[in-house]
């Protein structure tokens, strides 16, 4: 029986999902704000927070779990010793997902998926230290 067993199927195989879903999950734990689709963002949505429950348990067991999803060893240390601690007071609701309105080529709804409670980098400290400088 498929009892209660519904997924956001992105007109994908389940191993080009899994795939696509583990391909999203590094690059937002690397770049900690992609632009993609938004059915793609809500589907990256409870990925992306299990493994920042992975990170915050911190065990060996936990990172070899996040390990077997995301097949890339420097996202899992990045996870485990950047991400997840950044986090470590909340208790769920780690990314945010902010809309952005359509694509011009084929009309997708856009958004932009981030972490809550993403450090604050140079990059992003520099325009607003420009904008209370004017």
């Amino acid at each position: 029986m498929r009892h209660r067993r519904n997924t956001t199927k992105l007109k994908r195989t389940a191993a080009h999902r899994r795939s696509l879903l583990a391909n999203l999950a590094c690059s937002l734990i690397e770049h900690g704000r992609i632009k993609t689709t938004l059915g793609k963002a809500k589907a990256l949505r409870p990925v992306a927070e299990k493994m920042i429950t992975l990170g915050k348990r911190g065990d060996l067991h936990a990172r070899r779990l996040a390990l077997a999803f995301l097949r890339q060893k420097d996202a899992v240390k990045k996870l485990f010793e950047e991400v997840a601690p950044a986090s470590k007071d909340r208790q769920g609701g780690y990314t945010r997902i902010t809309k952005l309105g359509v694509r011009p080529s084929d009309a997708a709804p856009m958004g932009y998926i981030e972490w809550v409670d993403a450090p604050v980098t140079a990059e992003a400290a520099e325009p607003a230290e420009a904008a209370k400088a004017e």
